[in-house]
Parts: C-alpha cells; structure tokens; sequence
C-alpha cells in the first residue's frame, strides 16, 4: 500500500480545478488515496504466481520473456507500440485435440482449430485482467485475426509474432513445418501472448535440444511441396492453398466474381462444392484447406508412443488418409507447387488461381 503518493508520485491532494475536485468519482479517489487505500502492483510479478493464473485461465502451459531478449529484437517497436512501457511478454499455449486434427474431414479439424482458438483468446484475456486487477498494465493480442488491416499490404498486420515470443520463452521449437513443437504436447497446441508493463522474477529458459525427429513426415503430407527436406519453406505457396479461404483467397474470389460476364460464366469458374465451402468460411469462422503438416508431425512426448511402437501403422492410419484424399489443390501458375502438386498427388485435382497476390491478367 501506498499513503501520501500514489504510484506516479502524485500528491495525494493534487491540485485540481474547482469543478473537477468537487466530482464525486475525484473525491472518492483522493479519499482512498488519503486513506492508503491504494494499490502498488508488486515488481517484479512472482513468476510461481503468474504460472498458475495461466494455468487456471485455461493455459497448459506458460513462460515469461523479457522483451530484452535479443530473440525479440524485431518485436519491440510493435509491442511497444501497442502498450507503451511493455517489459515483459507472457507466452502461452493451449492444446488441440490430435485425432481432430488428423481428421481427413475438414470440417473436423477446423472446429477443433477454431474452438481451441477462442480457448487461447479467453485465457490471455483472463490473465490480463487479473494484471490489470492487480495493479498492472496489460494487453492481450488476438490470436490470429482480427489483425490490422489497415496496415495491409505494407506493413505487418500482428500486433506480436506468438511463435517467436514462444519459442524465446521456452515453449518449444519451430519445427521444419514452421510450427512450435512443445516437448510434450508436440505440434498440436496453439499459442497467445500477453504484454505486460512489469518485470517477472524468473523468465522461460529456451530448450536445449528440438523435439523434432526429423521424420519428414512433414515434407510428404503437404500438397503442394511447401517443405523441403533440406529445411526450405515455400511460403507462398503455403499460404496460396492452406489459407484459400482467408483474406488472399477471398480477394481471388473477389476477383473471379467481378471478371465474371454472368451466372453462367462464375458457375464455370467456381464448382459448386468450392461455392458451399466459400459461403460456409464466410457465414462461420474461415476453414483451412490444409494443416496436414501440424496432423502428421509426431514429435512430442505425448504423441511420440504410437509413432515409435508401429511406424507403419501410424503412416497407414494418419498420413495416408490425407495423402489419398481427393480435394482440389490452389496453386499459382507455373510454380514449383503446381508441378510439384500434379506430379505427386495426381489424383487431386489442381487449380491455378491469383492467390489474392497478383492483380488479374487484363483481357482483350
């Protein structure tokens, strides 16, 4: 408790204009403040403490970095910009379900990424509040959308990179499919951070070692070859199928409609099962076309037992049925993913599209 200040150093008595010091809400404050009824928000937070109202918020896991870290040089000038005085960064991850995941039914695994997403955002909702009650100055980050979109194309549109923060906190590792890899829950968790104007008596300890196995099972389920063996990562062609029916795939979509001469011509150019899925990621949360490199990856301790006792069986039940699966595949034209797509999946029929990225070919 403090008496005669507050925390800023103010006076207890400032001196205020008339008609603001006779405000009932003012003399309230004074008077508490004048009572030594205010609250100093403990520096540094106890780490043992913020663990557990992590926890308690729904997290299964959590670690504090300091926003010094040098991993986290390219986050500083967003996060501060987001909450000025920000010190430290919570890091946070809650977990999937795998079998969901797995699921060659999109709709399945969609749920489960979506659900688990609103669990991440209430819990680093949670946690901020209860700084905030405690006397702190806190912020929770979306997840992942809503972004600032203002700032499309040319800037960053998250407010803190999630995996970045995690991966410096300690949380895991990025796997070659560019996803964190929790030593124990494995690839199959979802991230959130928390912002924070106060320093925590222990930060996260980065991991000595990679949960990854090197199995590649990574590299042979994605579609359309965005992961190398050798580590290389096609973003592009990534984010030009995976995410077909967020924002780049509805300016593509957009753009079909508006090139369109009529019904009949859009009916041409869009099946009906792409039209049902489009609708469905614009009446519900957006649906992924892909994930399969996070369903397959068996890195992880709690994940690791089936992949060891039968590799066969585990190929059989969890890579193959993605592998088989017919459903269209979006690729640029003329890239390595479309050749890569027709010649390793031919059975899955391949559509070239803008991805959102290139402005239509003008026609004659």
């Amino acid at each position: 408790m403090t008496t005669a200040r507050d925390v800023e150093g103010q006076s207890a008595n400032p001196r205020l204009p008339a008609k603001l010091a006779a405000h009932p809400s003012v003399q309230a404050v004074l008077a508490r403040r004048a009572a030594g009824d205010v609250t100093s928000p403990p520096a540094p937070i106890d780490a043992a403490w913020l663990r557990e109202l992590c926890l308690a918020a729904g997290a299964d896991d959590a670690a504090a970095v300091s926003l010094d870290h040098p991993d986290l040089a390219g986050e500083r000038e967003s996060v501060q910009s987001a909450l000025p005085g920000t010190r430290t960064l919570i890091a946070m991850a809650v977990r999937m379900n795998r079998d969901s995941c797995r699921s060659p039914a999109r709709s399945v695994a969609n749920q489960e990424f979506h659900q688990a997403d609103e669990q991440a955002n209430h819990a680093a909702r949670s946690v901020t509040q209860a700084l905030q009650d405690a006397g702190h100055r806190a912020l929770n980050p979306s997840v992942g959308f809503p972004q600032e979109m203002d700032r499309f194309p040319s800037e960053r549109i998250w407010v803190v990179a999630h995996k970045t923060v995690a991966v410096a906190a300690g949380l895991g590792v990025m796997g070659l499919h560019r996803n964190v890899i929790h030593p124990k829950f494995g690839s199959f968790i979802l991230l959130v951070t928390v912002l924070v104007d106060a320093e925590v008596s222990a930060y996260g300890q980065a991991l000595d070692y990679n949960p990854c196995i090197d199995c590649k099972l990574c590299v042979a389920a994605c579609p359309v070859g965005a992961i190398a063996k050798d580590g290389a990562f096609d973003a592009l062609a990534c984010t030009t199928h995976n995410y077909r029916e967020f924002m780049s795939g509805f300016t593509d979509w957009a753009q079909t409609v508006a090139d369109s001469e009529d019904a009949a011509d859009y009916r041409s150019r869009v099946t009906d099962s792409e039209n049902a899925s489009l609708w469905q990621s614009l009446a519900y949360p957006p649906g992924y076309k892909s994930g399969y490199c996070l369903a397959v990856c068996p890195g992880g301790e709690d994940v690791l037992g089936p992949y060891l006792d039968d590799r066969k069986t585990f190929m059989d039940t969890v890579l193959r049925p993605l592998q088989d699966k017919k459903e269209p595949l979006y690729v640029l034209p003329g890239s390595h993913a479309q050749e890569y797509a027709q010649r390793r999946f031919p059975h899955k029929p391949v559509k070239e599209v803008t991805g959102g990225w290139r402005p239509p070919v003008k026609r004659s």
